[in-house]
């Protein structure tokens, strides 16, 4: 039997990713934190799934993600996997969960395989510290996204939302932190909010992928903020985001129609309503 609709492809590995960067292929990245939107990224054909801790301003209506828990992390990730179930899925680690101590960090990065069916997670920072727990989780089997430039889970002991790694020793910096990370065992690294040119610097050096988000064109791949990207969340309009839809007008039309048509009578009409059998 033909079919118009054309085979998905199989789900991807990390060995994907490493194929693509080699390849020049760039690799698509965007963050879901419910069941719709994770099936309309796995249907649209996006390459990998983030599920952020952003969730807390984005999902949650806080001002920071630092009151995110392991269990809403893992809430959220266990929605997302249902609603893209052939989709590569990241999980954030949140704050606190995995710096306290090498078991607390297995422990909870365990539980996004376990629980919610993740392929990998995304810790924080390249210190010392951050990359001997990423050579722990490795080491265990969990793949680990790393994260440099901003990190939102330290926005207090930088003094806001920043951009990061600006200077030459900073620069040098980061790189070397970016090489450790590689070196520990981390199959990706997202750069946030960091000058294009370091971030080109930084791509050009690595074996392994480079997402960016605030981080210009140079890197392997980009990931956004699935809200800000559709245009939902109106108030915040950084220089890097583009948005490639408006469904905040969009909607608030649609719920405008809703209650005049309620308030007139006109909803629900002989269409919408039952009959009984006859």
């Amino acid at each position: 039997m033909s079919s118009d609709v054309p085979p998905r492809p199989r789900k991807a590995t990390v060995r994907t990713f490493q194929e693509m960067k080699e390849r020049g292929e760039r690799i698509t990245c965007l963050t879901a934190y419910d069941f719709l939107f994770a099936r309309i990224l796995e249907e649209a054909g996006i390459d990998l799934v983030l599920v952020g801790d952003s969730l807390g301003q984005v999902a949650l209506g806080h001002d920071s993600t630092l009151p995110v828990t392991m269990d809403a992390m893992v809430h959220h990730s266990q929605a997302v996997r249902r609603g893209a179930p052939n989709t590569f899925l990241v999980a954030d680690l949140p704050f606190m969960s995995y710096r306290t101590s090498r078991e607390d960090a297995l422990r909870n990065a365990g539980r996004f395989l376990q629980e919610a069916g993740a392929e990998g997670v995304k810790v924080e920072g390249g210190d010392e510290d951050a990359c001997g727990t990423v050579e722990a989780l490795v080491r265990s089997g969990i793949p680990v996204m790393g994260h440099l430039g901003l990190q939102p889970q330290s926005v207090h002991a930088v003094g806001g939302y920043r951009v990061q790694g600006r200077g030459r020793h900073a620069g040098d910096r980061m790189l070397a932190q970016a090489r450790a990370l590689e070196d520990a065992g981390c199959f990706s690294l997202v750069l946030e909010l960091v000058p294009a040119e370091l971030a080109r610097r930084i791509s050009s050096k690595l074996r392994i992928p480079t997402i960016g988000i605030g981080a210009g064109p140079h890197c392997d791949g980009q990931v956004l903020v699935l809200p800000d990207a559709l245009g939902l969340n109106s108030g915040f309009t950084p220089r890097f985001l583009k948005r490639f839809a408006e469904l905040d007008t969009m909607a608030k039309e649609g719920v405008g129609r809703f209650i005049q048509e309620v308030r007139e009578g006109t909803f629900p009409g002989p269409e919408h309503s039952l009959e009984e059998e006859d």
